[in-house]
């Protein structure tokens, strides 16, 4: 990681974590409104952890530094993927588990979510943590390394809920990758509960509603 994740704690000490990765050229900032907009008062105190990407060269964009957790090779996302790349940040974010644990949250209480390539971490790291997670939200995004995630996959996140999003009109993330990520997942065993919006690359109300929704669900106190 390039520098220090930004946090936000809803309470005194939080009874569960969510783990939000940005996309390409963007901050640990970028979805601070995001978690504005989410009601999880049922929950419980809740800690947003808000990583943020090294900066490196990106091929598909000429070069040039930006922050990202991994290359991008192509226009064609999974024609040739950054497999060292994703391997760096997906032990980086592992690190991020660990911390969030050692602070007193179980793998059970934590969701891990993305955004377009933090959807992509979110998916590849979520699927091979060894210990159940609440819960793996992918926005935007796609499954990278996908013809490697049934020989990788542990069996504690088999079970663990996968929420999908994906605008129709995405013009960086083919709706049709977004469509094939789901039928991976869904042939691999998960449980998926998949959304589309008429909106383009970005983030909706709606969506923002759907997934709180969906994270009161999956994180909703034991008992209820």
């Amino acid at each position: 990681m390039s520098f220090a994740p930004l946090e936000i704690e809803t309470g005194a000490e939080p009874r569960a974590s969510i783990v939000l990765m940005h996309g390409l050229g963007a901050d640990g900032n970028d979805f601070v409104p995001i978690a504005h907009e989410l009601d999880l008062a049922s929950v419980g105190p809740v800690r947003f952890v808000f990583p943020n990407a090294p900066v490196m060269p990106v091929t598909v964009n000429g070069g040039y530094p930006m922050p990202a957790w991994y290359d991008i090779l192509g226009a064609d996302l999974t024609a040739r993927e950054d497999e060292p790349g994703l391997r760096r940040s997906q032990a980086a974010i592992e690190a991020l588990l660990a911390r969030e644990k050692a602070r007193g949250i179980p793998a059970s209480r934590i969701v891990l979510a993305g955004f377009s390539q933090g959807c992509a971490m979110a998916l590849m790291t979520g699927l091979r943590h060894a210990e159940r997670l609440a819960g793996i939200a992918g926005l935007s995004g796609y499954l990278p390394l996908a013809s490697q995630t049934a020989a990788e996959q542990q069996a504690a996140n088999v079970a663990a809920p996968v929420f999908l999003a994906h605008g129709r009109h995405d013009d960086v993330v083919p709706l049709a990758a977004a469509r094939a990520s789901r039928d991976a997942l869904l042939a691999l065993g998960h449980a998926v509960a998949w959304h589309e919006y008429a909106m383009p690359h970005s983030v909706c109300m709606e969506e923002i509603a759907d997934l709180n929704r969906w994270l009161l669900q999956v994180l909703a106190p034991a008992g209820r």
